[in-house]
């Protein structure tokens, strides 16, 4: 897996801009629309009472090429661009990067390290914008439908570091996880 595009987001808007490098911050991306440590809860998290602050489990977005691909393909345009989506990072070579699970580890050569936290579900939100940019209102309502385990990934910063375009992504599955259910040893009579 290698990094093929960087993005960041100014606070006053939700379309990413490239950049060559990022300087990842246990607060994520400085400047970046989704930085800080907390976030007021919405929608995602309807167990908390809207506004409240509470953890903030997506600093980053994380989406792939080739998924981006299928969801083009499935919406009938020529490209998903990834800005629109709030995208941070575009990585290749992992046409299912939306299956990695919470836990895993993605690391940078720098030792830059994001921690995934979850998929990241397909909202209405950039819908909107791929819709506007296209000129095709039907996008809005079908790109949460057409993108769902496509989306991408969301994550925290666990260790601070740069990371640059070209960069090799190394992929550590979580600690301790188990994928089957193992055979317990019985004690002896």
């Amino acid at each position: 897996m290698r990094v093929v595009r960087l993005l960041a987001a100014d606070p006053a808007d939700f379309v990413t801009t490239p950049v060559e490098t990022l300087h990842l911050s246990f607060e994520g991306i400085a400047g970046d629309r989704h930085a800080g440590a907390t976030y007021l809860s919405d929608a995602r998290s309807p167990w908390h009472p809207r506004g409240t602050p509470i953890a903030n489990t997506r600093q980053l977005s994380l989406v792939s090429v080739e998924e981006s691909a299928e969801v083009a393909a499935l919406l009938g345009i020529p490209e998903l661009d990834p800005r629109l989506l709030g995208a941070n990072l575009v990585l290749s070579g992992f046409p299912e990067l939306s299956f990695l699970p919470s836990g895993t580890r993605l690391q940078f050569p720098s030792g830059a390290t994001i921690f995934v936290t979850e998929q990241n579900a397909p909202c209405v939100y950039p819908a909107r914008k791929l819709a506007d940019a296209h000129g095709e209102p039907r996008l809005a309502a079908l790109f949460p439908k057409l993108a769902l385990g496509r989306r991408g990934l969301v994550g925290i910063v666990e260790r601070e570091g740069r990371v640059a375009t070209g960069d090799a992504v190394e992929t550590l599955p979580p600690r301790g996880r188990v994928t089957q259910r193992q055979a317990v040893p019985q004690p002896a009579p």
